[in-house]
């Protein structure tokens, strides 16, 4: 004969197998939170299409001027025979060389000046550094021209030192800036002083070598201008042409070719500076 109190006993088992459930009321188990996701870091598209657009009308807008432009003789032969393309040419080599060689020059003197054994060096090496940017461009390419002679290595030992300050100057800050605490974490977990430099101080400082090197490069387009009067080419000799023959349209061409290609330097820079930047850090 079954006992009248074994359904209120299966009862009784069931509620409380149900109040077992995780996630449940009266449950001491709580269901994980979700991971957050981490956010992609993505190029908007006002960084990728306003100063490309810009540079189209400017240059479209340019084309359409000269169509209707009359051209007498000397500025006809100014352009023609492909000297247009061939100064601005000699222009992009200009700038990408003498970037080139301020980059292999500033990042590793600023790492090195930043080394306990070279500190005091500090002082001197900006010294020199703001001795170069200080003095004015075209004296100073007028006495590397007085001691190398005409030509481009003349042009382009002018235009490395006078952007070298932006990137050494922003490399020791980059450097200087990184929490001791960070370091001193990662030789605590043994890590050797070359791999703390390159796992940890340098992929923090990437940042601010970033913008000195941006910086480097728009003044490399403008500096490379005046490489003309030390025969090294250039979009300059489209400006001097223009001015001292007074013919307008020869130096408007040479200036608004000028003005896209800083332009187009610092945007593809300032890509640069999101694409390159370290995943995690937020600034």
């Amino acid at each position: 004969m079954s006992s009248p109190e074994a359904p209120r006993t299966t009862q009784v088992r069931e509620t409380s197998d149900v109040a077992e459930e995780p996630g449940t009321a009266g449950s001491d188990e709580t269901p994980s939170p979700a991971a957050p996701k981490r956010p992609v870091r993505r190029l908007s598209w006002q960084q990728l299409t306003i100063v490309p657009g810009m540079l189209v009308v400017l240059l479209l807008a340019t084309w359409l001027w000269f169509r209707q432009a009359d051209l007498d003789p000397v500025s006809e032969n100014a352009l023609s025979n492909g000297q247009v393309s061939q100064a601005l040419w000699e222009h992009i080599e200009l700038t990408a060389i003498s970037t080139f060689f301020v980059l292999i020059i500033a990042i590793p003197l600023g790492i090195l000046l930043t080394r306990r054994a070279f500190r005091k060096a500090t002082p001197v090496a900006m010294a020199f550094a703001n001795m170069g940017q200080a003095t004015p461009a075209i004296g100073l390419l007028a006495l590397l021209v007085i001691w190398l002679g005409i030509g481009r290595r003349a042009a382009l030992i002018g235009i490395i030192i006078y952007a070298v300050l932006p990137v050494l100057s922003n490399t020791i800050a980059g450097l200087k800036a990184n929490d001791p605490t960070l370091l001193e974490a990662a030789r605590g977990i043994g890590m050797s002083p070359p791999g703390v430099l390159t796992r940890v101080e340098l992929p923090l400082a990437v940042p601010l070598i970033l913008a000195g090197v941006r910086t480097a490069l728009v003044l490399n387009v403008g500096t490379a201008t005046l490489a003309v009067f030390g025969g090294g080419g250039g979009l300059g000799v489209l400006i001097t042409a223009g001015i001292t023959n007074q013919r307008m349209p020869v130096l408007v061409l040479g200036s608004i070719l000028t003005v896209a290609l800083a332009l187009l330097v610092d945007w593809l820079a300032s890509l640069a500076e999101v694409l390159l930047r370290p995943r995690g850090l937020d600034l």
